[in-house]
């Protein structure tokens, strides 16, 4: 426990200390209880390894440990990302002086042609 001495079995067990969480991504580390695992998203390891991987450590990304899947879910979010940017631009409207709609794409294009 925190003052030196061990702790009894049966708190030893209420907590889950006897199973391992391993991270991938920390390293391979394995941490001992549910609680000391879930704190570890926050702490430095886990947040030097998404840097390493060039993923930004987020709340998206709390539960996952292995290297692949962070990579899977952060391909996921960049691909949604981008729909996202596309279709604002397809929401966005624009009015020429007579008085004709279009949408963000096609106005810039007339506008850079002079034909506006």
């Amino acid at each position: 426990g925190w003052d030196g001495k061990p702790i009894p079995y049966w708190l030893y067990k209420l907590h889950g200390l006897g199973v391992e969480y391993p991270c991938e991504i920390c390293g391979n580390f394995v941490y001992m209880g549910r609680k000391a695992f879930e704190r570890h998203f926050q702490e430095w390891r886990h947040a030097h390894g998404m840097r390493c991987l060039g993923i930004p450590n987020t709340k998206h990304f709390q539960e996952i440990t292995l290297i692949e899947d962070a990579f899977a879910l952060w391909e996921k979010l960049k691909k949604e990302r981008k729909s996202e940017r596309q279709h604002d631009d397809a929401i966005e409207e624009y009015e020429d002086q007579q008085g004709n709609v279009f949408n963000k794409k096609t106005y810039d294009d007339l506008r850079r042609q002079g034909l506006l």
